[in-house]
């Protein structure tokens, strides 16, 4: 690996571990500056493009921690690996759902894309959905967390939020 090689896989670790510290801390801005202004997200339950959204999913998503769970709220992560153009890490997150006050421990695989000033182009967040269902849902999660229909509804649900977050931020 040459030194720029190696300087740039360093850059995209830092960014890395830059973002789950800020996670930590619930500090969203200092989430957003990690992202590209043409940032991809996608997960379980979002799919964005752009910062104002991936920036808004993480404001909206702290803010609701802070206001209804910080009592609560533990973030860890770990095996962080970069290289020059791509990264993953694994974390997990103990808080509670804002929609039900339930208690949710989550276990997210991610993967990162980054430009070549070490910004987080792509992200992609992996995690089982029926597992998350069933603590933030309860019932409703076991019985229907495995189906479309309710992955479908959580979606639509998360967008509408998003959707209505954003425009009170304008």
């Amino acid at each position: 690996m040459t030194a720029e090689a190696a300087a740039t896989a360093t850059t995209n670790a830092q960014t890395i571990e830059r973002f789950y510290a800020a996670f930590s801390r619930l500090d969203a801005p200092a989430m957003a500056a990690c992202y590209a202004s043409d940032a991809a997200f996608d997960d379980e339950v979002f799919s964005l493009r752009g910062r104002r959204h991936v920036g808004g999913m993480w404001r909206m998503l702290c803010d609701a921690t802070r206001a209804k769970g910080a009592d609560v709220w533990r973030l860890s992560w770990r095996d962080v690996r970069a290289d020059g153009a791509s990264g993953q890490a694994h974390w997990d997150a103990h808080y509670r759902f804002s929609a039900t006050g339930r208690l949710v421990d989550n276990s997210v695989d991610a993967r990162f894309g980054f430009t070549p000033e070490g910004l987080i182009a792509t992200h992609r967040d992996t995690f089982a959905f029926w597992t998350w269902s069933r603590q933030a849902l309860g019932a409703p999660g076991l019985l229907l967390g495995w189906t479309p229909m309710l992955r479908n509804k959580v979606r639509a649900t998360a967008a509408a939020n998003l959707a209505t977050y954003l425009a009170r931020q304008l």
